[in-house]
């Protein structure tokens, strides 16, 4: 395996990143995995670590250069919740941080990157159903406005240094097996362990909210294959919009209850509720479809079925 290209993932303590090291470990073989953080993992890690912020730039390339990194997943984020009541780290971080990746690209010291945007790019003007590759992007939060800058950054820095960036547009992302990280769908994580361990839930959004969403599966299938997929076949440079599925927290409770008759629901509305009314409820991935194959394998019945499988396996452990 030491022929094997050597990957950094940058963000491997979050939610996403806790899966996608371990997919990336099992593919590539864990000695050709890095993993960088703020802080140290709390349990021993197959793949190597290293503690180390995206913002270091000067660590950073160290840690290129001494593993001979090819491949760079940059996760690292302020998610949307979390990064308005932090909106000066929110922007430093997150296009800092890109901005850090794409010149160690354009230098030539990695070849390839992936950075995941999101459907915060949308917003109030942005049609609310099947929401197009080619639409309005106004977002009202400073997660969604650094995501749209930073596809912007993608495109051209692609056009004018060859950059090979690839990107996808994130719905709400859950699963089971990390937890999640400050988002506004986090609610679609914590309802399966309060429905597990106390059979009611206080959702902060509302009833009818329904978001465009996703299975962790599914995202780390995409991110994976997007990397994968031939260099002329990436038509779009900025970011692909990505599709599963949707639903509201109504829906989610009523399959939720299939499994768990006796769970409830109560509602408590806060900010997220608001900041998530601007995002579209469906959205069309056509593109993505066409351009490098991507398919969805999981819908809301067979999310929920997945995810309550796995929790009842842990929770009686």
């Amino acid at each position: 395996m030491s022929s094997q290209k050597k990957i950094l993932v940058i963000g491997s303590n979050g939610q996403i990143g806790t899966v996608l090291t371990k997919k990336l470990g099992q593919k590539f073989g864990f000695e050709n995995v890095i993993g960088s953080d703020l802080r140290i993992p709390d349990i021993p890690t197959k793949f190597i670590f290293e503690e180390c912020s995206v913002l270091n730039k000067e660590k950073l390339e160290e840690i290129i250069n001494r593993y001979n990194i090819s491949d760079v997943y940059l996760l690292a984020a302020y998610l949307s919740a979390k990064g308005e009541k932090n909106i000066d780290k929110a922007w430093d971080l997150n296009m800092n941080g890109l901005l850090h990746i794409l010149n160690f690209a354009k230098e030539k010291k990695i070849q390839k990157i992936f950075w995941p945007s999101s459907i915060a790019v949308f917003g109030p003007s942005t049609p609310k159903n099947d929401v197009p590759q080619y639409t309005i992007t106004e977002p009202t939060t400073i997660y969604g406005v650094s995501k749209l800058a930073g596809e912007s950054l993608c495109n051209y820095y692609h056009n004018k240094f060859g950059v090979d960036v690839r990107s996808i547009r994130y719905p709400g992302i859950i699963g089971w097996e990390s937890m999640p990280g400050g988002g506004t769908t986090d609610y679609a994580v914590d309802i399966f362990h309060e429905a597990l361990k106390h059979q009611e839930y206080t959702c902060f959004l509302s009833r009818d909210r329904t978001l465009p969403m996703m299975y962790m599966d599914d995202a780390i299938q995409a991110t994976i294959g997007i990397m994968g997929a031939q260099f002329d076949k990436i038509k779009i440079r900025t970011s692909y919009n990505l599709s599963s599925c949707h639903f509201s927290p109504n829906d989610l409770a009523e399959e939720i209850k299939k499994h768990i008759p006796s769970f409830k629901i109560k509602y408590k509305v806060d900010e997220r509720d608001a900041l998530a009314q601007g995002w579209p409820s469906s959205i069309n991935d056509r593109h993505a479809r066409n351009d490098w194959g991507w398919e969805p394998n999981f819908n809301l019945s067979q999310i929920v079925s997945d995810i309550i499988l796995n929790l009842r396996n842990r929770y009686n452990k």
